[in-house]
């Protein structure tokens, strides 16, 4: 019964799954009739054929004369090639047939055609003559063209190449045929291309050729009965001062300005004033407080009443015209525009009482469009309102305005807020803390274009909250902020959780920063752990996972617990060089390239040399392939004599990879990696000279890893003697009790006790200097060479402080602390296996912890003797 079922369900011919069928059918025919159209019949292609044995130029004369207009585009979309190869032929047989062409041809060749020329231009393949003479009046033929695409395209082809024609030429050429079309008997088109050209001739003459010439012509366009003209003249009225000098602008310019920003057309109104704001450098303090400070005044106050339509330009500009007039306010007007400013950032926000109707919602929906705009552009000039009312007076007077655009419902305003962070912060210096809410609130918005315009300049921003401004601050203040941290984390969890995997992996590269800015336990708790879960999760993608293994490395830089860093070290060999999966393999390479990026070079041979040559047997291609690359910067680690069992063991490697590799791929890459580290030359213990800067820069990182683990030793031993007082004050307590109750004498050795409690205390204030200098130390750049350096080996090191001198040789490191009793030295211990390096420290230990009690005895002899 079921296959019946089955059948008479596919074969059902009811008359609504027929049409149905249809309907799918004609929809497929619909489909398929675009490409048959598109398909030439063998008449076409018979006409589209070229014979090939002709050369290029006469290949482009024959399409030109008898070829389609497809053809003939092609050809001159080709004439920069024709120039460059034969520029002789090309003027000669070529461009007449090209000048004939264009005033019957389409747009698309037209355009073509503009383009072709300035590329012409701009390569310099022909002299700036020859180029007037052959291809100027081609230009100056199309430049009226009917279509406004393409006039805009032939003249910006021609004011380009006004800058580089002789002033002959474009006198000549140019400016004489210039005079007659910009009468009002020319078309508008003639008039507006002369304003453009106009604009662009200022700054080729003389001043008496410009005042004798072009400044009739202009007046004559700034006055035209077509807005269209009166507009475009008056935005070229910027060039056209700055070519004429501050004289002539104040008689001549200045005034055409006042009449055209009383203008009854609105468009030329709002270029009056954003040429006015343009030119506030121009005029003196008079001419700003007599002139342009009332036409401003005039502008605002219309902007809300009558004439709308400069409100977003009014905004755009606000904040450069505010500190352009700066010098000329009284108090009041200061307030005013600072009020017309705040007024403007909740502009639209307010609650209003409207009606139901529908013209009155669509023409809502058109101001809050530009309402919107108003309040970006607001968010743009909040820097410059900054200047304007003091960055001092700004928890006064503009926190509020501030708190506001950073809350602002729209994602275009918040956006701009993030983009201009960093400059109200840079503002702020030692007042930056106020803003720390609202830098917590734009990590955690919901939108990530918002997220990642605040990411770009977030070192510096948690730079100076972390410094509180000052740039001499050593420690971090970020305490003082707890919900940061939290807000770094969700901000990168949002990234991650969304398919923007390019915002997600900028904010792992800036949170690189973070060791610089809080401390290596909160790093450790809050950010390392996730680093490593990115790493080894498949599902993201190379770049994020390439991006969080170097951030990874920075943080296992800095991090000042040697336990921490030996169980980061541990999963990395592990769970990544030993992993399961061949790709968390893969990114275990990739680390370790950052380590040897990152790390000095006795820190990769430690711990991540022998892990990395353990891969030439990996069983995945890819994996050995990777490995092979990086053979050479393995190689580049290595320092002979001390690491020869390690170059040793890297050749042994090579060698079974080129016997035993069966992978052709794999041993091509082997054989020219051979050839590579063959010509390699490796680094020795002493420094060299052809080495020397790369072997400083090993030695400061080396110096700078061990000073970690210094100050770690240094930082237990505090805490230690601390308790230990602590245990002494408690007990002190409990005898003076006692004492109170049972009195008795106690006469001895008073005077070692207090002998060794003043050792104590002088340990403890030299490990709080040490600790100190160390400190100020770590926070130094990576890339920061010392100064002075010994001449050979790593036998000296600068001093760090007064008191205390490094100095390491064959990978050992000793600090030692002098003072006028003697002599202590700390050993730095190390948790992971390491090399014979540090053997004899245990040694040293045993000599010193000697000398001290025999010291000691021989002092309570001689007390003894004198008692």
């Amino acid at each position: 019964m079921h296959p019946i079922i089955i059948f008479s369900y596919k074969m059902d011919f009811s008359q609504n799954n027929l049409f149905g069928y249809i309907e799918d059918l004609q929809e497929l025919t619909i489909i398929e009739r675009p490409v048959r159209r598109s398909l030439k019949t063998p008449e076409e292609i018979e006409k589209l054929t070229v014979d090939e044995e002709l050369n290029d130029i006469e290949r482009a004369v024959y399409l030109l004369s008898s070829g389609q207009d497809i053809q003939g585009t092609s050809v001159v979309a080709s004439l920069p090639v024709l120039m460059r190869q034969n520029p002789a032929e090309t003027l000669r047989r070529v461009l007449p047939k090209v000048r004939e062409v264009l005033p019957v041809a389409g747009v698309e060749m037209q355009l073509t055609a503009a383009v072709s020329l300035l590329t012409i231009l701009q390569e310099e393949s022909i002299s700036i003559h020859t180029y007037s003479h052959s291809f100027l009046p081609i230009i100056l033929q199309n430049l009226e063209h009917r279509d406004a695409g393409v006039s805009n395209a032939w003249l910006e082809t021609l004011l380009a190449a006004i800058e580089a024609l002789p002033k002959e030429t474009i006198r000549h050429e140019i400016l004489n045929p210039l005079v007659s079309k910009a009468q009002l008997s020319q078309t508008l088109q003639s008039r507006l291309i002369s304003c453009k050209i106009l604009g662009k001739l200022a700054n080729k003459f003389d001043t008496h050729i410009i005042k004798r010439e072009i400044l009739p012509l202009v007046k004559s366009l700034c006055q035209d009965v077509e807005y269209e003209v009166r507009s475009c003249m008056c935005r070229q009225l910027e060039l056209i001062a700055q070519g004429i000098g501050a004289d002539l602008t104040k008689n001549v310019v200045l005034p055409e300005l006042v009449e055209l920003a009383r203008d009854e057309g609105s468009s030329v109104r709002l270029a009056a004033f954003e040429t006015l704001v343009n030119l506030l450098e121009m005029f003196d303090a008079d001419d700003r407080s007599q002139t342009v400070l009332p036409l401003v005044k005039t502008f605002c106050e219309k902007s809300f009443k009558a004439d709308e339509s400069i409100l977003v330009s009014l905004s755009f500009h606000l904040g450069k015209l505010c500190n352009g007039l700066y010098g000329i306010f009284t108090p009041e007007q200061h307030l005013r525009f600072l009020e017309f400013y705040k007024k403007l950032c909740t502009l639209g926000l307010e609650q209003e009482n409207g009606h139901n109707d529908n013209q009155v919602q669509l023409q809502t929906l058109e101001q809050e469009k530009k309402y919107i705009s108003v309040r970006k552009n607001c968010a743009y000039n909040l820097p410059a309102m900054m200047v304007f009312v003091d960055p001092k007076n700004f928890n006064l007077e503009l926190y509020s305005t501030f708190f506001c655009l950073c809350h602002d419902p729209e994602v275009p305003v918040r956006h701009t807020m993030a983009v201009g962070f960093y400059e109200v912060a840079k503002l702020l210096n030692t007042d930056v803390y106020v803003i720390h809410k609202e830098l917590v609130a734009l990590l955690q918005d919901e939108s990530l274009e918002v997220l990642d315009a605040l990411i770009g300049n977030l070192p510096e921003i948690l730079e100076l909250l972390s410094t509180g401004g000052e740039s001499g601050g050593s420690e971090s203040k970020l305490l003082n902020f707890p919900d940061l941290i939290p807000a770094l984390t969700r901000a990168e969890q949002r990234a991650a959780e969304s398919l923007k995997w390019r915002t997600h992996e900028k904010l792992l590269q800036k949170y690189a920063c973070l060791p610089h800015v809080i401390s290596s336990d909160q790093i450790y708790y809050r950010f390392l752990h996730r680093m490593l879960t990115i790493i080894m999760t498949n599902k993201n993608v190379l770049p994020v996972q390439k991006a969080a293994a170097r951030t990874l490395c920075v943080y296992l830089r800095y991090n000042r617990k040697q336990d921490q860093r030996h169980e980061v070290i541990q999963k990395l060999i592990h769970q990544l060089g030993q992993g399961k999966s061949y790709w968390n393999r893969l990114r275990f390479l990739d680390t370790c390239e950052f380590i040897i990026e990152l790390f000095s070079k006795s820190f990769f041979c430690e711990y991540f040399f022998l892990p990395v040559l353990e891969l030439t047997h990996d069983p995945v291609a890819n994996v050995r392939m990777k490995l092979c690359y990086l053979l050479p910067k393995v190689k580049s680690t290595l320092k002979v004599p001390t690491d020869k069992h390690l170059l040793q063991q890297l050749e042994l490697c090579v060698r079974k990879l080129l016997c035993e590799e069966k992978d052709k791929d794999v041993l091509s890459i082997v054989k020219k990696m051979v050839l590579e580290l063959d010509r390699m030359e490796t680094s020795l213990d002493t420094f060299q000279k052809r080495f020397y800067e790369s072997d400083l820069l090993d030695q400061q990182k080396e110096r700078e890893e061990h000073l970690l683990l210094e100050m770690e030793q240094l930082e237990k031993e505090k805490q230690q003697s601390e308790s230990r007082s602590e245990k002494k004050r408690r007990d002190s307590k409990a005898s003076t009790s006692l004492a109170k109750n049972i009195p008795m004498s106690v006469s001895g050795n008073t005077s070692g006790a207090s002998t060794s409690k003043e050792v104590k205390k002088s340990k403890l204030v030299r490990s709080q200097s040490f600790s100190s200098q160390a400190l100020h130390s770590k926070y130094g750049s990576i890339d920061k060479c010392p100064s002075k350096s010994s001449s050979t080996g790593y036998t000296s090191v600068s001093a760090v402080g007064k008191s205390s001198v490094f100095s390491f040789a064959d990978d050992s490191f000793r600090p030692r602390c002098s003072n006028s009793s003697g002599t202590t030295q700390f050993s730095s211990t190390s948790t992971l296996p390491s090399s014979s390096r540090n053997a004899s420290n245990s040694v040293d230990q045993k000599n010193n912890a000697s000398k001290e009690s025999h010291s000691r005895k021989v002092s309570l002899k001689n007390r003894k003797s004198t008692s």
